[in-house]
């Protein structure tokens, strides 16, 4: 669907599920995101909401596979996600732990924003991202965006603070 030097993006198929839990279901991975790890079942929910988000919008979050290996390593994509009561394309992105810091998130959200600019012919997207994540907010400068507002959200009872992060098309 969308090829880069190293990734391959593709829509997540239920055959993912395993290397999706291996995301979704690590503590460590979670916790930058969503404070806890998912259970199996909410996987699985997560897995069914971005089939269902092809099927209604065309996107959602993608899997990210290594060309190298065939492996999936990560997801990234496009979704419609409220922000102070309107709609805005996100750029959204999670990779597996043993994946971090080797630039495949940069990389995979770079190309979902020239994605969204060029096959949605979006003139903005956006990317809502934890105050205490640091490094995604790093993949988010490295993509070209800014902060340009910041709300509480509230996940499973915890309020928690969030960035909006924005970059506009420029041709």
């Amino acid at each position: 669907m969308i090829e880069t030097k190293r990734l391959i993006i593709r829509e997540m198929v239920q055959s993912d599920y395993d290397a999706l839990c291996g995301i979704l279901c690590d503590e460590e991975v979670m916790r930058a995101a969503y404070e806890s790890a998912f259970n199996l079942e909410e996987a699985q929910n997560w897995l069914n909401r971005h089939l269902k988000r092809y099927d209604e919008y065309g996107f959602g979050l993608w899997a990210v596979v290594l060309k190298e290996t065939n492996e999936m390593i990560g997801q990234c994509g496009l979704t419609m996600q409220g922000w102070r009561e309107k709609e805005i394309l996100e750029i959204g992105f999670l990779f597996q732990k043993a994946y971090w810091h080797k630039g495949y998130a940069t990389e995979a959200a770079i190309a979902c924003k020239e994605y969204a600019f060029s096959v949605l012919n979006a003139n903005r997207v956006y990317s809502i991202i934890r105050d205490t994540n640091i490094a995604s907010q790093k993949v988010a400068v490295r993509n070209g965006m800014n902060i340009i507002d910041k709300d509480t959200k509230n996940f499973r009872n915890i309020d928690m603070e969030f960035f909006l992060y924005s970059v506009e098309r420029t041709k």
